[in-house]
């Protein structure tokens, strides 16, 4: 018989658009012995040029069990026709040609199991040694097809057996013997065959699922590596802005002032030269990690909170003036993603203000302690005179805010009244008790 498209088996999983399912995994070497229906749906090359699987070795030992079990059945019939006294020599000889048509025609249960049923049903209602292919056909669409069908062909055969033991009674056992023990036989075979059914139905289900959970096992391993990959990109842009920045503002001054003394040259020079280098290593670093596919924190150690005072002093070096306020209760104490945080917030707006303000002092104040969280400010007065626009992509404020809500924090910024501009800044920070946090002059929620 011709196998059904896994439709027929079992309901298909809901796959989201775009989802790419994996192909089954082949076959073991001993395919002969499952079913060339259920083969065909586990193998993934079978059915590819448009014709049905062929029979295992399984099916042909199945098939022809079937095929000797209905020429039993048949003879055994056919003994008994030929000793009924109420039956014509005709309907005898017409009985043994349609049992002999229907033995045979058992090797077609694979190709056509709803119409070979059908026939077979109306062929034991005329033949009685057409009684085992009839059984085995009834048990083939049970197998092989949806209840619907099963339903139908085999609600016919049962509603037949009654008015059959009408017209041809079985000198030898009673009407309600006979028709009782055909009725119990009759859906014994069809019960059998969707128990079958079942078991096949929740092995493709089995596997079903298990591809789909390689699926998604996949897409989440690719989202997660596309998430570092982001959070690796944001560390690039908050590093390099940096050093950018000092390379602009040293290289613009120069421009503009070529007169200066030569020992402010030669300092100008010797912070482009080392935030050239540094822009380089961390360029390098961060290509690396790409490359290889680890996480951000190999290389050089991760700047944190301690890290602070190098910051304002390579600012300091670079002409801008930082006032640095460091009141934290324990700084050995943050967690290293929170001081790391912390750490670029402080770096991206004191590029900010040596970009858009500079020659104005900026101060970077850190307050906090576990349990209370982790503040931090960068405030910067207004420019003394017009300030030239400096090139940049504006997107570091973004990135900032972006940083501190994957953090678990908050981040503001604006212009404060004076018309200078401060970004503030709080993270959490979980105390030793695992107490609520709460934002410095702020309630903590209920």
């Amino acid at each position: 018989m011709c196998p059904r498209p896994a439709a027929d088996y079992i309901h298909p999983v809901t796959q989201h658009p775009g989802t790419a399912v994996p192909p089954p995994p082949a076959l073991p070497a001993r395919r002969w012995l499952l079913p060339s229906a259920l083969a065909g749906e586990l193998d993934p090359d079978a059915g590819r040029d448009g014709r049905r699987p062929r029979r295992t070795a399984r099916d042909w030992l199945v098939d022809s069990s079937c095929f000797l079990l209905a020429v039993f059945v048949g003879l055994v019939a056919a003994d008994g026709v030929r000793g009924n006294p109420h039956l014509p020599h005709s309907l005898a000889v017409l009985d043994l040609v349609i049992g002999a048509l229907a033995c045979a025609a058992v090797w077609l249960r694979r190709r056509r199991p709803v119409e070979l049923a059908a026939v077979l049903v109306l062929a034991g209602f005329l033949s009685d040694s057409a009684g085992g292919a009839t059984l085995i056909a009834l048990f083939t669409l049970a197998v092989h097809r949806p209840f619907r069908y099963v339903a139908w062909i085999g609600g016919v055969d049962l509603a037949l057996v009654p008015p059959y033991y009408l017209w041809r009674p079985d000198p030898d056992v009673s009407y309600p013997a006979a028709v009782a023990f055909i009725v119990v036989l009759t859906s014994a075979a069809l019960g059998w065959g969707m128990l079958v059914r079942a078991k096949r139905q929740l092995m493709l289900s089995l596997r079903d699922r298990a591809r789909h959970a390689e699926s998604e096992a996949r897409l989440r391993a690719e989202q997660a590596q596309r998430l570092a990959r982001e959070d690796i990109a944001r560390e690039m842009h908050d590093v390099l802005a940096h050093r950018l920045t000092l390379l602009s503002v040293h290289a613009g001054a120069l421009e503009f002032r070529p007169d200066a003394p030569r020992e402010e040259v030669a300092r100008a020079a010797g912070v482009i030269r080392e935030s050239a280098h540094e822009a380089l290593q961390d360029l390098r670093e961060i290509i690396g990690v790409l490359r290889a596919g680890q996480p951000d924190d190999a290389g050089r150690p991760q700047p944190t909170l301690a890290g602070l005072d190098a910051l304002a002093a390579e600012s300091r070096d670079a002409g801008t003036k930082v006032v640095l306020d460091v009141r934290v209760a324990d700084p050995a104490a943050v967690p290293a993603s929170v001081g790391r945080t912390a750490y670029r917030i402080a770096q991206e707006g004191l590029t900010n203000a040596r970009k858009h303000a500079p020659g104005s002092e900026v101060t970077v104040t850190a307050t906090g302690a576990p349990g209370q969280g982790l503040t931090l400010t960068v405030r910067n007065p207004a420019p003394e005179g017009e300030v030239r626009p400096v090139p940049g992509s504006g997107q570091g404020l973004i990135g900032l805010a972006e940083r501190a809500t994957l953090a678990g924090g908050r981040l503001t910024h604006g212009p404060t009244r004076g018309g200078g501009f401060e970004v503030r800044a709080w993270l959490p920070w979980n105390g030793p008790a695992g107490a609520a946090e709460a934002e410095p002059g702020r309630e903590p929620h209920a």
